[in-house]
């Protein structure tokens, strides 16, 4: 099965909440970044295809926090993480997923403001939840936080398991796997990868990352062969490790310095695409150990159409990634053939989703969500605008889309 701890626990929770009668076939959470497969992939289908700032808009709530982190589902909760650059903190914040109402938020730290880029924010992470504490991440100087809130706010417990410095500021979500929390710790010094017990903080294991360079991935698990793999693109290499122990399993160089972007897996390939100072979209064959550098790549992109921060998408037979510099481009997913590149928006920060009838939903910096069929041919079944710039990801959960603005909260659907 390629699915996580994490997933199979939030599906064990939906099949008690069908059984009540209290919600679709197709209903789903959204837990974590990139929602509970980690990949962008939605179960859920025949979603509003059209909006905007007043059609199909269920609620519009105002966000006094800021940040690029994506919102997360669980229940009938939201949270948002967030800072208040005035009072320099950066907070985690609940909303009722029925009307918008502000819960609680409550403070994770207060701490000078890092040096970022100008594309970043001081509270890019997505937060996590297993349905019994919320995880987030922030950088504290020169130190990672990873704290745990009660889904009433209450904070379980706070640590810090490592340093971190990158003239880029921070960006790390967490990554729920059994009984750990697990965040990338990629940056220019001591990097690491670290899992954290979820209950206590205590660190169950930490490995170290050979290159030292910074990067922002977020990693995928899936079981392949009979084996758990923890994969993810960065710090000059793409690699898998065992996420019971931190055992790197396998390693590939390269073929870049810096990553960003999650990768996908699908029809037993693991597709990245990044980054820094070349751009590349690889293919791989993620079975083997040792260096697989010449025997695992299946296909290989250079630069046009390559994505340095959003995230692809992989839907049935295609493969879809939008460029920073907005060219959306739909590749054949076992061939890497180009069937088809145009411009779709000005630029692009936030990552693709797709729905389980096979739409992508594409949203531009400026708040414009393009819902595409993949195909042979790029066709576009809606534009939506909101009249307001949009650098996170939607979050698809029970038959509506949450959106994260630079200054709402949308709830889009009936």
């Amino acid at each position: 099965m390629n699915v996580s701890w994490c997933y199979l626990r939030l599906m064990f929770v939906l099949l008690l909440l069908l059984g009540s009668g209290s919600m679709t076939s197709q209903a789903e959470e959204w837990p974590c970044w990139r929602g509970p497969r980690g990949d962008g992939t939605s179960l859920e289908r025949d979603l509003v295809q059209t909006w905007s700032e007043s059609e199909n808009v269920a609620w519009k709530a105002p966000l006094p926090i800021t940040g690029h982190s994506s919102p997360i589902v669980f229940g009938e909760q939201i949270f948002v993480a967030g800072s208040n650059t005035d009072e320099e903190t950066r907070e985690l914040a609940s909303y009722d997923r029925r009307t918008g109402k502000e819960q609680w938020r409550k403070t994770v730290i207060k701490s000078p403001l890092e040096k970022k880029h100008k594309l970043n924010s001081y509270a890019s992470g997505t937060p996590a939840t297993d349905g019994e504490r919320v995880y987030v991440t922030f950088l504290d100087q020169k130190e990672m936080v990873v704290a745990a809130y009660s889904l009433a706010g209450e904070q379980l417990w706070i640590t810090r398991p490592g340093s971190f410095s990158s003239t880029h500021g921070y960006c790390s979500s967490p990554v729920i796997y059994k009984d750990t929390v697990i965040v990338n710790g990629d940056h220019d010094g001591e990097s690491y990868i670290v899992a954290l017990d979820r209950k206590t903080a205590k660190i169950v294991w930490k490995t170290e990352r050979e290159f030292k360079t910074r990067s922002y991935c977020t990693p995928i698990i899936r079981e392949i062969d009979g084996r758990m793999q923890l994969m993810l693109s960065g710090s000059k290499c793409v690699a898998s490790y065992d996420p019971d122990t931190g055992k790197q399993q396998w390693i590939i160089d390269g073929p870049t310095e810096q990553f960003v972007a999650s990768p996908v897996y699908h029809q037993k390939l693991l597709i990245i695409t990044g980054g820094f100072p070349d751009k590349h979209i690889i293919a791989i064959d993620p079975t083997g150990a040792g260096n697989i550098s010449k025997s695992n790549i299946k296909w290989h992109h250079l630069r046009r159409g390559v994505s340095y921060v959003p995230s692809p998408i992989a839907v049935t037979d295609y493969f879809v990634v939008t460029s920073d510099d907005g060219i959306g481009t739909c590749f054949e997913l076992t061939t890497g053939k180009i069937l088809w590149q145009e411009r779709l928006g000005r630029h692009y920060s936030g990552s693709l989703v797709a729905t389980a009838d096979n739409l992508i939903l594409a949203t531009d910096d400026d708040g414009v969500t393009k819902i595409i069929k993949p195909g042979e041919k790029l066709e576009i079944l809606a534009t939506n605008k909101i009249g307001e710039e949009i650098y996170s990801s939607p979050a698809i959960s029970r038959g509506q889309i949450i959106m994260r603005g630079t200054k709402h909260l949308w709830c889009i659907g009936k």
